[in-house]
């Protein structure tokens, strides 16, 4: 009615406009230049309300109230791969600036030990529930973190943890992310870091290595905003002798966050499960307190993942040792928890780092289901899972262990031997399919004197390998029910 009203309301004064050009041609100045003057002047007026109408009408035809429950409702929801985000500007203006302020109470001042988030209802395992509001592509920080590792938690599907080491293999599992609609986290070890730098650099002091961090979590911030995918961006096992290397990704942390609200990473992990359990508790606290103040995750290890990764060697520990124990987890939970909540704990249940034939390595994921409860019991609280628990090793792991882990309470599983596999097996599959290409400049099957440059080209077996790592990616986003759940 308000619509059509202004509209008769301004056709209205365009014919006024027009009449009262003849009126002062006829009666006033019968100059022809004034006559045509004057009409092209309440012309354009007219013009210029003949757009204020239009936009008008567009608003009007838009606004959520008048479509809320209209057959063409569609026209004003945003497209499904975009429905968790409020505003595609706002997205825009966030991740182009990187200055996005996440406000949340991650200090020790905080009344209350446990996370809360908005209250979901769970839903089976083959369906999870839409995106929580406020997540948006791009890299996430602070209470966006925890909100996405809860509400996996809820729905018993967990994120991919794929470590990484070039640029190419962060695109691949970007690109995997995409294709499988699922939020991701990459991470990166010392070594990886240091690979990521250029191992000609001078890694004394991890030099090299924390460059190479900075480099990988840059680039990360860069493109994951391209992909579309919500990425947590996280840093592997740092054991005792490399907790320099996690000083100097600190203070990158804090540098980028007094510059633009948000750490660098969005998490790290201490690892100082072959230390005294004190020990490890203790120090992982006193870095806690530094991550609170600038929005950072803090992962630890309690037990020891057997087997050997990036240079720690934990073959031929003691059986019992790859074994948490829940009053240990608790401890943890209860030291950590006086901080901030914004924390996991990779418990261990039998994982080993590598590569194994199945049956060799006995995972008890059970376990952590009697910890859950154990803690459960400690807080007296209404939650089943009150720990984000993470799975280590889980290279060649059987579908039915992972399944049990994520019913207790798994929300990230660690990714490296099977995709750095998959990497090399694209490389190894295209040289076989084109050997005689590939054994000069010039010369192949088809002539002496044919280029072969199309097929040395590194843009084309590279990426040979990186949509075989592609391919394995993916086929861990569906081992950890993942698939569609943006």
């Amino acid at each position: 009615f308000v619509f059509v009203c202004l509209c008769l309301f301004f056709s209205f004064c365009s014919f006024v406009s027009l009449f009262l050009c003849l009126f002062v041609v006829l009666f006033l100045s019968p100059c022809l230049l004034c006559f045509v003057v004057l009409y092209f002047c309440f012309r354009l007026f007219g013009f210029f309300l003949l757009m204020f109408q239009l936009q008008l009408f567009r608003s009007l035809l838009f606004h959520p109230l008048l479509f809320r429950s209209h057959k063409y409702s569609f026209l004003t929801k945003p497209h499904p791969r975009l429905a968790h985000t409020h505003s595609h500007n706002k997205y825009k203006q966030r991740h182009s600036s990187c200055s996005h302020f996440f406000s949340f109470p991650f200090s020790s001042s905080s009344s209350s030990t446990l996370f809360a988030v908005n209250d979901y209802t769970k839903s089976n395992n083959t369906t999870a529930m839409p995106i929580p509001d406020g997540i948006e592509p791009g890299v996430l920080v602070g209470k966006d973190v925890l909100t996405v590792l809860k509400w996996a938690q809820d729905n018993e599907f967990a994120l991919p943890a794929v470590n990484c080491t070039t640029t190419s293999t962060v695109n691949a599992v970007l690109e995997a992310a995409r294709e499988s609609k699922s939020p991701v986290m990459l991470q990166v070890s010392h070594g990886g870091a240091q690979f990521f730098a250029g191992k000609g650099l001078d890694n004394s002091d991890h030099k090299a290595s924390i460059a190479g961090s900075v480099s990988f979590a840059l680039h990360v911030r860069l493109m994951a905003q391209h992909y579309g995918v919500p990425v947590i961006v996280h840093s592997d096992h740092c054991a005792k002798k490399l907790l320099p290397w996690l000083d100097g990704m600190l203070e990158a942390d804090e540098k980028y966050y007094k510059e633009h609200g948000v750490p660098l990473f969005s998490s790290h992990m201490i690892d100082l499960s072959a230390e005294d359990m004190d020990y490890n508790i203790d120090t992982s606290a006193q870095y806690f307190e530094r991550f609170a103040k600038v929005d950072l995750l803090l992962e630890v290890e309690l037990g020891i993942t057997g087997g050997e990764e990036d240079g720690v060697n934990n073959k031929g520990v003691d059986n019992a040792a790859l074994y948490s124990q829940p009053e240990d987890i608790w401890k943890c939970y209860q030291k950590l928890s006086a901080i901030s909540p914004a924390f996991t704990i990779a418990a261990a249940f039998g994982n080993v780092h590598g590569v194994y034939k199945p049956g060799n390595v006995k995972l008890s994921p059970e376990i952590l289901g009697t910890a859950q409860k154990y803690v459960k019991e400690q807080l007296k609280c209404d939650s089943d899972k009150p720990v984000l628990f993470v799975f280590h090793g889980g290279s060649g792991s059987e579908p039915e262990k992972i399944k049990t882990a994520l019913e207790n309470g798994v929300i990230k599983m660690n990714i490296d031997t099977d995709t750095q596999w998959a990497y090399w097996d694209g490389v190894r599959a295209f040289e076989k399919e084109f050997h005689g290409y590939l054994q000069g400049q010039i010369g192949n099957p088809e002539g002496e004197d044919k280029p072969n440059k199309k097929k040395y080209d590194p843009r084309v077996w590279l990426r040979k390998a990186e949509q075989s790592m592609i391919e394995r990616t993916q086929r861990a986003f569906k081992d950890l029910n993942s698939v569609n759940t943006l």
